[in-house]
């Protein structure tokens, strides 16, 4: 009996990696190594995401296999590079461990779900965070390197089929999955999700997201994501969370919780009264 409960207090915990648990976008220290210039790159993504070429997230893999710039000079290496010089958000190993380790009768698998080229994620996460638990944009490549086809992008629908492919492998319910995201690209899969009974966690406040999500949390340390979940799926109170850092070693030395509400307000006259329309008619 006991082990079925345990079972049933397993969770799949998925992570979005550009943003998430780093602090920038892999394809603007993609851009520096190959020598192209940041703001060539950023109108290059500006462009695709006006044109909806490409789901969002997806825009750096379909530059890698189409773009003449990107094609003629990004190697495999300089994405293997990228990984290694990608600032990384604080405490990432620990969380792993904390999730992995589990949390009186709850166990988690985490696992990265991301847009992101699977050797840039692979590169930056090497020693914290098993390949087999990435889940990255999958690319092939020439004798010299040169990207020659993508074969799948996690971004956008696609990180729904990589989260459902995972639940079925690890025969997880769908109300016993939790998604952390950023942005846009994160949508998706948040109200996937959502619709089901799962848990989200956005990182940012961008408003596309933080509206969506079930919690959002605002730190530039990995562990901060640990707080919803010891909040709304553990059940634990505020003194016991703080006393379970001060045990790893941490201190919780600032917790503000803060509600914002957004608002566009108009002057009246800028709406013509339905009597002054029915005139015009």
């Amino acid at each position: 009996m006991s082990n079925a409960f345990k079972i049933s207090r397993r969770y799949l915990v998925a992570s979005d990696f550009d943003q998430t648990l780093s602090f920038h976008d892999s394809g603007l220290v993609l851009s520096e190594l190959a020598g192209i210039p940041a703001e060539v790159f950023e109108r290059k993504i500006a462009l695709l995401a006006i044109q909806n070429l490409v789901q969002q997230g997806g825009e750096l893999a379909y530059l890698l296999h189409h773009d003449p710039e990107f094609r003629s000079q990004v190697r495999r290496d300089h994405l293997v590079q990228a990984g290694k010089e990608a600032r990384l958000k604080h405490n990432i190993e620990h969380l792993t461990r904390v999730l992995e380790s589990g949390l009186d009768d709850f166990r988690f698998d985490f696992h990265v779900v991301s847009a992101a080229p699977q050797e840039v994620v692979e590169s930056a996460l090497e020693g914290i965070l098993p390949a087999n638990r990435i889940h990255g944009t999958q690319l092939t490549y020439d004798s010299s390197g040169q990207v020659e086809s993508i074969v799948q992008v996690p971004a956008g629908y696609g990180k729904v089929a990589v989260l459902d492919d995972l639940q079925v492998k690890l025969e997880i319910a769908a109300d016993r999955i939790v998604y952390i995201g950023d942005g846009s690209s994160d949508i998706h899969v948040m109200l996937h999700v959502n619709r089901r009974d799962g848990f989200t966690i956005a990182v940012s406040e961008s408003k596309k997201i933080a509206q969506i999500a079930k919690r959002t949390v605002l730190s530039n340390d990995a562990l901060s994501v640990l707080i919803p979940i010891l909040e709304d799926l553990v059940g634990w109170d505020a003194a016991r969370i703080r006393a379970f850092f001060e045990a790893h070693g941490f201190v919780l030395q600032e917790w503000n919780k803060v509600r914002t509400d957004s608002l566009t307000i108009c002057k009246p006259e800028a709406f013509a009264p339905p009597a002054a329309l029915g005139a015009a008619s």
